[in-house]
């Protein structure tokens, strides 16, 4: 009976010769079956990446013990988990729908590797689609005066249900500088990339006013600079004069979706490292 493990492990390190004939004959040193192999090195910070997936019959305790000498020698920053292990997921948001049903629906429908387990809104217009799909809703109010205390909400419930990732599909709060620290490589926010030309309300009418050939999104993860956290994915729609207000808006909305779903999907399949304020992402 083939009882093997199909393993991903990731790492950083300072680049030099032989990493990856430490790392690729200490997997197969228990028969290790490497599937999958992807690396890079930066010669602009001097460090290397490297993502690999492997079939191998050993225990993660084994497989620990084996590799932590290797890490050690080579001062790796390093994690190992389970392809395809559905990571423990809250999504926040305010009031517009696209990117909430867009996740729920590739969760439930294309294996998307998220298990969501719960959905924070600071208003309840999307408590019935959280309800639909089956996902408990948090009402978590936020005003000037509160949001210590929201704040200190929402660390709750992401103690109560062993969060690992927090995404915020379209939640128009601006999360405090501690929280962004304390939830750091954790949190993956969407926006447009009309920033930072056109801030506040309406961006697309301001974006239509001045007639914009281009139309985007960004998905990153956040630090307390806001909006400018290392990136995950970009993406973007060539529009012309002939597009109005509400088609701009709309066509905004599907590709906030879309950016915002593969940049999810690729952190939760351990694809995205961190490389300083930027991002290796082995696609």
């Amino acid at each position: 009976m083939n009882t093997s493990t199909h393993w991903i492990l990731t790492l950083s390190c300072p680049d030099r010769p032989g990493i990856v004939h430490a790392v690729t004959g200490t997997l197969a040193s228990r028969g290790g079956n490497i599937t999958e192999s992807q690396q890079f090195g930066d010669p602009a910070s001097g460090l290397f990446f490297m993502r690999v997936e492997v079939a191998s019959g050993a225990t993660r305790e084994e497989l620990v013990a084996d590799f932590a000498p290797v890490a050690e020698r080579f001062a790796m920053t390093w994690e190992l988990d389970v392809v395809g292990r559905r990571i423990r997921t809250l999504l926040m948001v305010s009031r517009a729908p696209h990117c909430l049903v867009d996740l729920l629906y590739r969760e439930r429908h294309q294996a998307m590797p998220i298990d969501v387990v719960g959905v924070v809104g600071n208003h309840t217009d999307l408590a019935e689609i959280a309800e639909f799909y089956g996902k408990p809703f948090h009402h978590v109010p936020v005003t000037r005066d509160t949001k210590a205390d929201a704040e200190a909400r929402l660390r709750e419930i992401v103690g109560e249900l062993d969060v690992e990732t927090v995404v915020l599909a379209r939640y128009m709060q601006i999360l405090s500088d501690q929280l962004c620290r304390d939830l750091d490589g954790r949190v993956i926010n969407i926006h447009h990339s009309f920033l930072p030309s056109f801030k506040g309300a309406r961006p697309y009418a301001q974006a239509h006013e001045r007639g914009v050939k281009l139309i985007g999104a960004t998905s990153h993860y956040v630090t307390g600079d806001l909006d400018e956290g290392p990136i995950i994915e970009q993406d973007v729609e060539r529009v012309d004069h002939s597009r109005s207000v509400e088609d701009l808006v709309a066509l905004g909305e599907d590709v906030e979706r879309r950016t915002l779903a593969r940049a999810v999907r690729w952190h939760a399949e351990h694809r995205v490292l961190l490389n300083g304020h930027r991002t290796i992402v082995f696609r």
